[in-house]
């Protein structure tokens, strides 16, 4: 007789170490797969606004040569490919190189970034802007302090 609640005893045992161990795992999960999904959030938004920065760095250089922002993106990339200084120095101009065939796309959903010029006023204006984000680089209005201010700086 003692001997089998000796055995029972044991088998509640087993299955109580189980159960914690499983809660225990269960806990763990629970507190630390929204902080690595909040880390993940914020490295792609930094990716994206870092590429977003590339873009501007392009913008700057494309108006200092030629007075004027290019009409779309693709004329933008055109001039990154052809300007000799631009694509044999990345790592000065854009802090690292850049891969010009995924430039034009945000790394969160790969959606093209939208860009539109006003070149109607007294002073031509961009905006560059994350389709999935409400951060954008630039104004449509003729404020020329706002021309290459990120919305996030």
């Amino acid at each position: 007789m003692a001997t089998s609640s000796q055995g029972l005893r044991t088998g509640i045992q087993v299955v109580l170490g189980i159960i914690i161990i499983g809660l225990a795992y269960f806990l763990y999960q629970s507190i630390t797969e929204p902080y690595d999904r909040i880390e993940r959030q914020q490295e792609i938004t930094e990716r994206t606004r870092n590429r977003m920065g590339d873009i501007r760095a392009a913008l700057i250089d494309y108006e200092r040569d030629s007075a004027s922002y290019p009409d779309s993106l693709e004329i933008l990339l055109e001039h990154i490919r052809r300007d000799t200084v631009l694509s044999t120095r990345q790592d000065s101009i854009f802090g690292e190189p850049i891969n010009l065939d995924s430039l034009l796309y945000s790394p969160r959903t790969g959606k093209r970034f939208q860009y539109t010029v006003n070149d109607t006023g007294r002073v031509e204006v961009y905006l560059l802007q994350d389709p999935d984000t409400d951060d954008q680089i630039g104004t449509l209005e003729e404020d020329p302090t706002q021309t290459n201010v990120a919305s996030w700086e």
